[in-house]
């Protein structure tokens, strides 16, 4: 991990295609992670003082999981922020999709420790009976691979382009992922909500490879405050 002391935001201008106000973050990633990790503490903390209600067991399970989906959405968001809006927080992409995969493993742990209290044919009769079970656990198994590369050695180690093309699968993870909260919920507001906001991201991305593979110009920020003008 590379220690950058700026602890403050700095703003570049580049003169390039315009000029462009470019916002980027300077924390240490340390830092991502303890702040990452307050929702967890706090949730175990109200399970350890009887404070969730009358399924704590459920309660956490949720909480865990959706703090999973939030990070994993986070990360997802980094890279538009900073072609469109000029906010580069690129250097903590990887702590999000991290903590998104270990929020992913507290929510599977409390499932088959306190939900299913390790018992491997309920498990098993779970996934293979419960659509929403069987679409989580796909979401997570994609997203092992993921957080077991997601390092500079294993970039080196199996290239650049592969490892680009391996973490892509992100993309079907996220996607399984509200899928599996749309359907474990009676009442699909809130995970309406993230599909809206994965759909947009994605859809982002679909369109700005689509105009890079036709030679268009892919939407940028400057663009898009001259169409506005």
């Amino acid at each position: 991990m590379s220690a950058q002391a700026p602890s403050l935001p700095r703003a570049r201008a580049a003169s390039q295609g315009g000029k462009r106000l470019a916002i980027s973050w300077q924390v240490p990633r340390i830092l991502v992670y303890l702040i990452g990790f307050i929702p967890a503490v706090w949730w175990f903390e109200l399970g350890l003082t009887d404070r969730l209600g009358a399924d704590p067991m459920k309660a956490l399970e949720h909480a865990l999981g959706l703090w999973a989906l939030r990070f994993l959405v986070a990360s997802l968001a980094i890279t538009p922020l900073r072609q469109l809006v000029g906010i580069n927080l690129i250097r903590y992409r990887r702590a999000l999709g991290l903590l998104a995969f270990y929020y992913a493993v507290l929510h599977l742990t409390t499932y088959l420790v306190l939900d299913q209290g390790l018992d491997l044919a309920a498990i098993l009769a779970d996934i293979l009976k419960r659509l929403y079970i069987t679409i989580g656990m796909t979401a997570f198994v994609i997203l092992v691979p993921l957080a077991v590369t997601s390092n500079n050695l294993a970039i080196r180690r199996i290239g650049a382009p592969a490892w680009n093309r391996l973490h892509r699968w992100v993309y079907l993870a996220v996607i399984l992922a509200v899928l599996h909260f749309l359907l474990s919920v009676k009442v699909p507001i809130e995970p309406l909500l993230y599909a809206a906001l994965v759909a947009v991201l994605l859809g982002y991305r679909f369109v700005r490879s689509m105009l890079r593979k036709r030679g268009g110009r892919a939407p940028s920020r400057a663009s898009l405050s001259a169409r506005k003008g």
